[in-house]
């Protein structure tokens, strides 16, 4: 930076480099309580804490598919589904819908919808539930949003009971 003239008569002339109070970083401190803002400034990601991950459980090998692809097939070959859904879908939607197939059995906590009987609404299936002979069911996590709200609309999933509890509280 070029040297001010001293016939300069502009304000600037008056003006003091950093310099004289040691730098940027003196005058920072005569302005701000440093240490302070060096406590309170974010210092990047908290640790990892994984304890809590070794409860959940193992989790599935990377690029493993979740959900009942083995024990589903499309809709398209299910006739009482294409009866059932055929003016309501699209040929389109009928191919990427997929049914499970009768006897698989039910992921705990799974949110299912039983073509069947799609009035009862979508449920959580409960543990060592499998799909009944009639039904129809058809698993969340195997078909897309879109898809998923066409049929089982925005209705919230009840939890599917035991039998015997379900009697109990009826």
């Amino acid at each position: 930076m070029p040297r001010q003239r001293s016939d300069d008569t502009s304000p600037g002339d008056a003006r003091q480099p950093y310099s004289d109070t040691g730098g940027p970083q003196a005058r920072h401190a005569q302005t701000h309580d440093v240490r302070r803002e060096e406590l309170t400034n974010p210092t990047g990601p908290e640790p990892r804490d994984d304890s809590f991950d070794d409860d959940l459980g193992t989790l599935e090998a990377p690029g493993a598919l979740g959900g009942h692809v083995d024990e589903s097939i499309p809709a398209t070959d299910d006739k009482r589904v294409q009866a059932r859904l055929g003016d309501v879908l699209s040929p389109d939607e009928m191919a990427r819908l997929t049914v499970l197939e009768r006897g698989a059995d039910l992921e705990q906590g799974g949110v299912y919808l039983d073509l069947e009987d799609a009035a009862r609404g979508p449920f959580k299936a409960i543990g060592g539930k499998s799909t009944e002979r009639r039904g129809r069911y058809v698993a969340k996590r195997d078909i897309d949003h879109e898809l998923w709200g066409r049929l089982a609309g925005d209705r919230e999933p009840e939890i599917e009971r035991p039998a015997a509890a379900a009697q109990a509280d009826g």
